[in-house]
């Protein structure tokens, strides 16, 4: 280490950078070593190496010397060291490296190999350009037999690779347009592969499809076509395995898959038919903050404007305790938001005086009055929403608790503050003349 900056005061970089022309392929090996080693750990060199041009001139080299092991294996740890600088993905992205590394895997047989290859294309394909370009490279098909050939096997290595392999898949399905091509309108042979992998007894394989589910379920068109050819059922028939001592990252996965499926008005009513809600609702028990937050975001989802279902759930007195309680989610913020926005929507969909009154014999008023006061405006307006619903609905039973969490100072603060939004001071006023009807 005491030796790297000496090397490079005494401007031993540029020439070597220049020797990377050289068509010695063992002058070129000690080049790459060298530069390697005096650019190890440190992201300024490696930054000055990226701006002297060395990445096309290494992706060069892949294509001209693949036939050479020790060439090819610098080139990918250089590949390694670089690509986790963003300025990197720009340049890779105007060379034909995905091209180059498709074409090096596929000739791979030792797992160390591919293992490398993998360490080279996981940051590369972070980067959008460079993942529509691997997915136009073949990658997708290469990933896809090795999952077939490792799916079945305990060993080591194969484990590994299945693994490396699915998450990838995962990376690449991240793209807009990498998704789109692949999803092929829900006809592709890749969206339908990664279907087959829900069913699978592999735990990583049943987590990268409910994740790749998701990925497609970005837009609403996908969601429409894959909730009615029946893509719900094998969600929950994975959840159903994993309710009692269930994998925590497999159900956060298929239920992050749910939650984008019931974003699409016309899926609400169909997930909700299918008994969704049921399903999701075994997990009320759950312990781990991932799981609760997409647990409650999916409830969200499905209630929106579907008032019998709004009025079905908020009458179930245990789903609005566990609201109540994670309302107080102190050390998980977004579990804490979630229940908030989700005991707020019950009231603003369902209109039920029967929901109102779960809901204050829970103790949920004082939450719902705190959210009037929450950073965000959208928040803050379901609150005020669904506290005017209170007010003109049951104003009776709520007088006590809204009275105890001192909503009429609240309001003042929020008519009075300059910062206060016009939908905010709107809907202040109209749960101020609601309230009006209170001799308290």
């Amino acid at each position: 280490e005491f030796m790297r900056n000496p090397c490079v005061d005494a401007g031993l970089i540029p020439p070597l950078v220049e020797l990377l022309n050289c068509k010695d392929q063992e002058v070129l090996l000690q080049t790459g070593r060298a530069l390697g080693n005096i650019c190890y750990d440190s992201h300024t060199l490696q930054s000055q190496l990226i701006n002297m041009g060395v990445i096309p001139t290494l992706v060069k080299l892949l294509g001209i010397h693949c036939q050479n092991a020790a060439l090819t294996e610098m080139c990918l740890v250089a590949f390694g060291n670089l690509a986790e600088l963003e300025s990197s993905k720009e340049q890779f992205a105007y060379t034909n490296i995905a091209e180059e590394l498709v074409k090096l895997f596929k000739k791979q047989i030792e797992h160390d190999k591919k293992e490398m290859i993998f360490e080279v294309l996981a940051p590369l394909a972070e980067n959008d350009v460079i993942k529509l370009q691997l997915v136009e490279a073949g990658l997708v098909e290469c990933l896809l037999e090795i999952v077939q050939k490792t799916v079945d096997s305990d060993k080591e290595d194969d484990i590994a690779e299945l693994k490396t392999a699915s998450d990838l898949m995962v990376l690449l399905l991240l793209g807009d347009e990498s998704m789109q091509k692949l999803f092929e309108g829900g006809k592709g042979s890749v969206f339908q592969r990664v279907l087959s992998w829900i069913p699978s007894n592999s735990h990583q394989l049943q987590l990268a499809g409910a994740l790749a589910i998701a990925n497609f379920a970005r837009n609403d068109g996908n969601c429409i076509h894959m909730v009615d050819n029946g893509i719900v059922q094998k969600l929950m028939d994975l959840l159903d395995r994993h309710v009692e001592d269930g994998n925590v990252t497999v159900q956060h996965a298929a239920l992050s898959a749910l939650r984008n499926l019931a974003i699409p008005v016309v899926n609400k009513a169909k997930m909700l038919s299918a008994g969704v809600a049921e399903a999701v609702l075994k997990f009320l028990r759950s312990e781990m903050p991932p799981v609760q937050f997409k647990l409650l975001g999916t409830l969200r989802m499905l209630i929106d404007a579907q008032a019998e279902a709004a009025e079905q759930l908020g009458k179930n007195v245990k789903l609005v305790e566990r609201l109540v309680e994670w309302c107080e989610a102190k050390d998980h913020a977004g579990v804490m938001g979630e229940s908030n926005r989700l005991l707020s929507a019950l009231i603003r969909h369902s209109k039920s005086k029967d929901v109102i009154r779960t809901i204050v014999q829970s103790g949920g008023i004082k939450h719902l009055v705190t959210m009037a006061t929450s950073e965000h405006v959208i928040m803050q307006n379901e609150a005020l929403v669904a506290l005017a619903l209170i007010a003109a609905l049951e104003l009776v039973t709520a007088e006590k608790d809204l009275e105890n969490a001192q909503l009429v100072q609240i309001l003042h603060r929020l008519l009075s503050d300059d910062r206060s939004a016009p939908e905010i001071k709107y809907n202040s006023m109209v749960l101020v003349c609601a309230l009006i009807g209170s001799g308290e």
